[in-house]
């Protein structure tokens, strides 16, 4: 396993972690028109986790990247929200707030980056099979 493999994993259980631990310091950030505000960021804390325990192991490694991207967009919302009403987050500057938001898409490249396999391009599936070859057939030669 690589560093920057480690560190995507340790960053988000860590992230996940505190999601369980601090719940209410979440739902302050969540839109209003969300429902069930408390259940959906202790579902997205556990997203975190499986998905940074799975960047932890190489055969769970690929999956786990994507599941990352998902949630990742799924929380998006709130990243906006917080943006677009930054006198209810006093704490942070706006400039902060709106910086969060190219960092997300940030977060999702170093995801992509990391947890793909290492002969695909970032974005598209890995279409050679284990021989080396597009889609897996025999090489002649």
């Amino acid at each position: 396993m690589s560093r920057p493999q480690r560190l995507l994993g340790v960053t988000f259980v860590a992230f996940g972690t505190l999601h369980l631990l601090r719940p209410g310091a979440y739902e302050k950030i969540m839109p209003d028109y969300m429902p069930a505000q408390r259940e959906l960021v202790l579902v997205s804390g556990a997203a975190e986790i499986i998905g940074g325990g799975g960047v932890l192991f190489e055969r769970t490694r690929t999956a786990a990247g994507w599941w990352l991207i998902a949630t990742l967009i799924a929380v998006f919302p709130a990243n906006v929200h917080m943006a677009r009403h930054p006198s209810r987050y006093p704490a942070f500057a706006p400039a902060l707030l709106w910086a969060r938001l190219p960092l997300q898409a940030l977060l999702i490249w170093w995801a992509r980056r990391t947890t793909r396999p290492s002969t695909s391009h970032p974005f598209l599936p890995n279409l050679k099979g284990p021989r080396g070859n597009l889609h897996g057939g025999l090489s002649r030669g």
